[in-house]
């Protein structure tokens, strides 16, 4: 029973990297553009993010590596130092979205833009790094960010019809944009299938401890956390659907649109709601997004790292997560919105996903890792059509989307 209580795990890796400013912001875009339609984006991106979350704690528990020093150990340092280029430029474009979703939601309760925010908020993901424990984070942001089930009180309230929601969870072809439909969908894919989440899954295992005993406990955590976080993104997604297209706004062009969807359902509260549950879980993302960044780079080279360690004991990791945050306020700062580069980030990381997801497999494929614990034909194809069909249409969607065409 003890091991099923750290589901928290599962739960803030969730929160904090699954329900966030991407996830919020795609899948508010997805319900008023396209309705319901989209709803099989997030199930398909839900699935594979299972298998991967479960695989990084199968890898971690089995080899006792984390992945980033089981692809340093397995392809060497050239190609460590390659993929760890691409995914810190994914992460670093991710965590400066974070920090504009909390800064955007302390501009809606307090009418101060934005852009005073962003240092007060590293500055307070900084201070939490450095003094907290793993634990402290894990526990508290899980705790905190059940302020996001408010999107499925509101969309049980809103009574949505039922018929068309199921209908929504079978790919379809749009009828018009399908360039645009392509975009949001791989968006969803990468606001869930980020590579930061199972390097912050496997680097917990290892600080908590996990040994042979926690297989089991392993893939119930890996299920309903993530399970946790699909309902509520599409909870949002339904939202969206019923609440903006007979407002006649079918494109959204800022949060400050986003915003008023719990209004209809709960009220003055639901913006409040709203509010609170964006700042939460963007803040749970930007401490998640930081630490893995400082794990991946440590582990890669390593040095000693760990949350639990006082800085002193460990001053490399806590340089890369204190230059991280410095450089990841910038793009707020100086006034980027905070919705398109969120948009581009998530888009980018559908992109990137094979850079970081095909080493992965053939660790988990690799005896001299995982023995025994090897994956299964099912694991391998799921993961590899998602992770290949989210890369394809990325490939077409993105350079199209930027320029125009």
């Amino acid at each position: 029973m003890k091991k099923l209580l750290q589901i928290s795990l599962g739960i803030i890796t969730s929160v904090g990297g699954f329900v966030e400013t991407g996830q919020i912001a795609t899948s508010s875009q997805a319900g008023a553009a396209y309705g319901f339609s989209l709803l099989w984006a997030v199930v398909l991106g839900t699935v594979c993010l299972i298998f991967l979350i479960e695989m990084s704690g199968r890898f971690a528990i089995a080899s006792h590596h984390t992945v980033a020093d089981g692809v340093r150990e397995r392809f060497g340092s050239n190609y460590f130092i390659l993929t760890l280029l691409i995914i810190s430029i994914v992460n670093l474009l991710v965590l400066a979205s974070e920090i504009g979703g909390v800064a955007l939601a302390l501009q809606f309760v307090s009418g101060i833009s934005f852009q005073w925010w962003p240092l007060p908020i590293a500055f307070t993901v900084w201070l939490l790094l450095w003094k907290g424990t793993f634990g402290t984070i894990e526990d508290g942001v899980a705790i905190l960010g059940l302020v996001a089930l408010s999107f499925v009180v509101g969309a049980l309230v809103m009574d949505p019809p039922w018929a068309e929601v199921v209908k929504g969870f079978v790919p379809t072809l749009p009828h018009k944009d399908p360039l645009h439909y392509g975009f949001i969908a791989i968006s969803i894919l990468g606001a869930i299938i980020s590579p930061f989440l199972f390097l912050f899954y496997s680097s917990g295992a290892i600080e908590e401890k996990w040994d042979g005993s926690f297989f089991t406990a392993n893939r119930v955590i890996a299920t309903i956390g993530m399970t946790f976080g699909a309902v509520i993104s599409i909870a949002i997604l339904v939202l969206a659907a019923i609440v903006y297209p007979p407002l006649g706004i079918s494109d959204i062009e800022g949060y400050d649109q986003i915003a008023p969807i719990l209004t209809p359902a709960l009220g003055k509260w639901g913006f409040y709601l709203f509010a609170a549950s964006l700042g939460i879980t963007c803040f749970g993302a930007a401490l998640e997004a930081s630490l893995a960044q400082a794990y991946m780079v440590a582990q890669g080279f390593g040095w000693n790292w760990s949350e639990d360690a006082k800085p002193r004991t460990d001053p490399a990791f806590a340089l890369v997560y204190t230059g991280f945050l410095g450089v990841a306020v910038l793009p707020i700062a100086i006034g980027l919105d905070p919705l398109q580069l969120t948009i581009f980030s998530m888009a980018i990381t559908a992109l990137s996903l094979p850079f970081g997801v095909v080493p992965f497999l053939f660790l988990m494929n690799d005896r001299n890792f995982v023995g025994v614990h090897r994956n299964g034909w099912m694991s391998n194809a799921a993961v590899l059509i998602i992770i290949g069909l989210s890369f394809v249409v990325a490939l077409i969607t993105i350079p199209l989307q930027i320029f125009g065409g």
